[in-house]
This record gives structure tokens, sequence and C-alpha cells, in this order.
């Protein structure tokens, strides 16, 4: 397994695979690596001959009161999972390698409507940064396939509207969303959890299932569904801030029942905030 801090440094190995007519998959992700990016690593192994791993903790992405400081890095353990896994090439950037002009001059991606609804109207400004980064390492890498998980529903969407409209040479692959046992979907800030928040945790999955479930009796209330999840959320001691189902193609409000759509929802506790979601066929 290579390593590479530098576009540059990268591109050369790239030129190589190209060269040979070998398939480059991408995965990003932003370190602290757990069992969820592994599965993402395994199904791009699948996709495509040569793996690259990218660790890059994106400043745009993050509010000005978010965790973006104390998020946790952990640089070491992550190449050695990537090493276990047979990871071709990690790229590790620093900011300036990502944004070489700053991040106040550095070109940004905007989406209108698509990224100011459900976490983009909690979190204003986090998909720009998503949208951003994400093509910036599509450009440096041009990767033939890049996967991303489930667990980010509205964010992989961002990216594929991105990845059409501007007619980017790369295939989009969504890998189902990686759990623990009990349903708790993987993430790094799950370990904010105290043990007792823990443990109440997978009342989030289990109140999408619920309304998953309401959605195929007769007669079913969207609203009223995730109204009755809203509030079983705050009895668990969560701080809900919503629970929706959308159009699973385009998130727009659903009108009738007869398309895919999907569930989502995301809450906090204690100092995690926590999202999910279940797509309905």
């Amino acid at each position: 397994m290579q390593t590479f801090g530098s576009v540059d440094e990268l591109r050369r190995p790239l030129a190589e695979w190209r060269q040979d007519q070998v398939r480059v998959a991408l995965v990003p992700t932003m370190g602290n690596l757990h069992e969820g990016h592994l599965e993402l690593v395994r199904r791009a192994a699948r996709e495509a001959e040569r793996v690259v791993v990218s660790i890059f903790v994106n400043p745009t992405q993050f509010g000005p009161r978010e965790d973006f400081a104390s998020y946790p890095r952990t640089p070491e353990a992550d190449l050695a999972a990537l090493a276990l896994e047979g990871v071709d090439a990690v790229f590790l950037p620093d900011e300036a390698e990502v944004y070489p002009l700053g991040r106040s001059a550095a070109t940004r991606v905007s989406i209108p409507g698509l990224m100011d609804d459900l976490c983009g109207r909690l979190r204003p400004g986090h998909f720009e940064g998503v949208a951003t980064v994400v093509l910036r390492l599509l450009n440096m890498v041009a990767p033939d396939v890049a996967v991303f998980g489930q667990k980010d529903y509205q964010q992989q969407l961002v990216i594929r509207h991105l990845v059409h409209d501007l007619r980017v040479a790369t295939r989009i692959v969504m890998a189902p969303t990686s759990r623990e046992s009990d349903g708790l979907a993987r993430s790094s800030r799950n370990q904010y959890l105290t043990a007792e928040e823990r443990a109440r945790a997978p009342a989030l999955y289990a109140a999408l299932g619920a309304v998953a479930a309401g959605l195929a009796q007769p007669g079913a209330s969207p609203g009223a569904l995730c109204d009755a999840a809203m509030a079983s959320l705050r009895e668990a001691g969560f701080d809900p801030e919503y629970v929706e189902v959308r159009d699973a193609a385009t998130l727009a409000a659903c009108a009738a029942l007869d398309r895919p759509l999907v569930v989502l929802g995301a809450a906090r506790l204690g100092r995690a905030r926590l999202i999910d979601n279940l797509l309905i066929p």
C-alpha cells in the first residue's frame, strides 16, 4: 500500500494503472475508520481492480459551532486497517493541497433546493462543503467508480446530482448502511455516546422502522406516522430534529405512496447527532 500527500504524487500510479486499462475506485473518508468504512472499501474492491481511499477532514462542511477541531483523527490506526484490506493507495492531503487558494477564495459547488432541506436546513452550508470537496477529490483522482454509504442518503443524492449535472465521468455506487447488531448505524460520532446513551441509541432505527411498517398499512398517513416517531424519540431521551417520508429519487415531499420512498431521521443524543434512513420500495 502506498500513501500520498500530493495530487502530483498520486497521479503517477494512477497514470500507470490507466495505461494498463485497470479500473480505479475511490472511497472518500474523513478518517477515524470503523467497520462501516471498511465495508465501503470491500465494495470498492468488487467494483474495480485498484482502490484508492482518501482521508481528509474537510473544514468547509463543518459549521462554526460544530466539531471540526475535536473530530477524531486516527491516521496510524486508519493506515493499518487499510493495509489489512489490501488498499492500493491512500491519499492524505493537507488543507492547502485540497484548497490551494484558501477557503475564502475557494470555488464552491451549490445545488439549489436539494442542499437546503432536511439536514441542509439544520446545517447551513454543510452540503455545499461536501459537494465542493467531493468534486475536488473526483477531479484529483478521476476514478471510474466512487463508493458512498446509504447512511448519508441526502449526501449521496447531492453527489449524484453534481456528477450528472457537471458530466463527471465517475459512476456513483451506494453501499447499504452498515449497522451494529442492535441496528444502530455505524458512525464515527457514535463514540461521543456515553454507555447509557449507546444503549438507547438504536431507538432511532426502531422509530424509522415503525414508520416504514406503518406505511404498508391501508390508509397510512405519513405525517401521523412521522409525528408518532418524533414522540417516541422524545420519550427515549432524544432531541429529535426531523423524521420525514420523502421521494427516494428526489427527496421531494411525497403526495402519494405509489413510488420508491425513503424514511429519514435525525436526532441528537447527548453530544452525538445521529442520522439514519430506510428505503421503501
